[in-house]
């Protein structure tokens, strides 16, 4: 997880401009679509006629749609959060991510863009920005985080309506799956044409994806990727639920990111691992000076995790279905617990070699933002870092056996998250307050449907 960061003199506007233009024209690019991760980690933006954006660097979406739940409704005190004229963001596009659409019929280009208020300061309500203002802070301390993360997901049968449960799809065989298949080479094949079709498209994007592999779910897998700044690889994330969606509908089956999709079935996360690394040497701090020591540093981390995680947890399970897979009995985590090359744990350390020192944080699902989840356990780090915290000794044994130390629903995360002073001073007060109420709106939604559950057993029995 150690890598030596790079420290490129930034091009300028004009540069940046100049490079992106000619990367268009290069590949006769005729439409360009324009990016904004939204609070879901979904894209939204404008897709515009490339000679046009090539005249017209830059373009603008109102602010509102950082206030905005995942149904299209609005919380009450929406004018407060955004702007009493529900005013325009100015979009910036970031040539480093410009890649081409595969799956598209004409030459199209997709790039992320950055929001700016109309002064040309980073918008406090957009994610991305958010996890800007995380790194910023470590900058300061000289350090930069590297993570890997590991994104689980589901394929399943399509599904139109929403009162019938998922099922998984048919492989090659014409067969769903029924059994547990962990690490499954041959369960892994049955999807070769939708995964063949992945990697082309991954390649086709330069997506730095690694290791594929079965998970323990029907029709679960789980795809790693390569280490680098916590920036590139949210934004690789983000590209690549598109990518996969997209891959999956080709075959007439949906991939979903979904953290319980299935009753029966476990849930899907996405792993972050995590390392910091000092700007002037390159030397990953959470190694300590002997084999199997952990430095100083690593240990006030770890001790930052503890403490705060279960105050950021509307970051890493940030819809009401996430609280399904943070279950007593599945293999997910309950507590923030530490352990070596211990599974049960919130918090894994994996055996590897002393420069490749690091943590696994465990307990954001599939469905998390991953420039918010990325932002949240940077930011409980440093907390720990700044405060010189020192973490529970490690679990040694089954950490769900300690019980439950994480909120059991969204509600509750919330809570967490409005009584935690430090985590809105790093994230930025104005976010979370916006990211609070956009939250529990949509818990609010959810309350008030009727489940089957309630008619089935309680209609006649109460």
């Amino acid at each position: 997880m150690s890598t030596r960061p790079s420290r490129r003199k930034p091009a300028s506007s004009a540069q940046q401009e100049s490079s992106l233009r000619r990367w268009l024209k290069e590949r006769h690019i005729t439409e360009v679509e324009c990016l904004v991760p939204d609070i879901t980690g979904n894209a939204r933006g404008k897709i515009i006629p490339a000679d046009k954006f090539s005249h017209d660097y830059g373009t603008r979406l109102p602010e509102g749609i950082f206030a905005t739940t995942v149904t299209g409704d609005y919380p009450d005190d929406y004018y407060e959060l955004t702007s009493p004229s529900d005013s325009d963001m100015l979009l910036r596009p970031d040539p480093d991510t410009v890649r081409m659409v595969p799956w598209a019929t004409d030459p199209t280009a997709q790039v992320i863009h950055d929001c700016q208020t109309k002064d040309g300061k980073p918008h406090e309500l957009a994610p991305r920005n958010v996890l800007r203002r995380v790194l910023a802070a470590y900058d300061e301390l000289g350090l930069q985080p590297v993570v890997a993360p590991e994104l689980e997901f589901f394929l399943v049968q399509k599904n139109t309506d929403p009162d019938f449960p998922l099922l998984p799809p048919a492989g090659r065989s014409g067969r769903p799956e029924t059994a547990r298949q962990s690490y499954s080479i041959d369960a892994v094949n049955e999807f070769d044409p939708i995964l063949d079709l992945m990697y082309d498209y991954c390649e086709a994007m330069e997506l730095d994806v690694d290791t594929l592999i079965h998970e323990s779910g029907a029709a679960q897998l789980e795809v790693n990727f390569t280490h680098a700044d916590a920036l590139s690889r949210a934004d690789q994330v983000f590209l690549f639920k598109r990518t996969m969606r997209e891959a999956a509908l080709r075959h007439g089956i949906y991939a979903t990111f979904l953290a319980k999709p299935m009753e029966n079935e476990p849930g899907s996360a996405m792993h972050i691992h995590q390392s910091l690394v000092e700007l002037k040497s390159g030397r990953n701090v959470f190694a300590g000076r002997k084999a199997e020591e952990l430095s100083t540093t690593f240990l006030h981390y770890l001790g930052g995790l503890q403490k705060y995680v279960p105050m950021a947890m509307a970051f890493f399970a940030p819809n009401v279905n996430s609280y399904r897979r943070l279950a007593l009995g599945q293999v997910a985590p309950i507590n923030v617990h530490w352990g070596y090359d211990n599974r049960t744990c919130g918090l894994r350390i994996p055996m590897d070699t002393p420069e490749n020192t690091r943590v696994e944080s465990r307990f954001a699902g599939s469905d998390a933002n991953p420039y918010l989840a990325m932002a949240g356990t940077l930011a409980c780090g440093l907390l720990g870092i700044r405060e010189k915290l020192q973490p529970m000794p490690a679990m040694d044994h089954s950490a769900q056996d300690a019980g439950f130390a994480l909120p059991r629903s969204l509600n509750q995360a919330l809570d967490g998250l409005e009584g935690c002073a430090e985590l809105q001073a790093l994230l930025g007060p104005r976010f979370v307050r916006a990211y609070i109420s956009v939250k529990r709106k949509e818990y609010e939604t959810f309350f008030r449907v009727i489940s089957s559950w309630e008619r089935e057993f309680l209609l006649l029995n109460v």
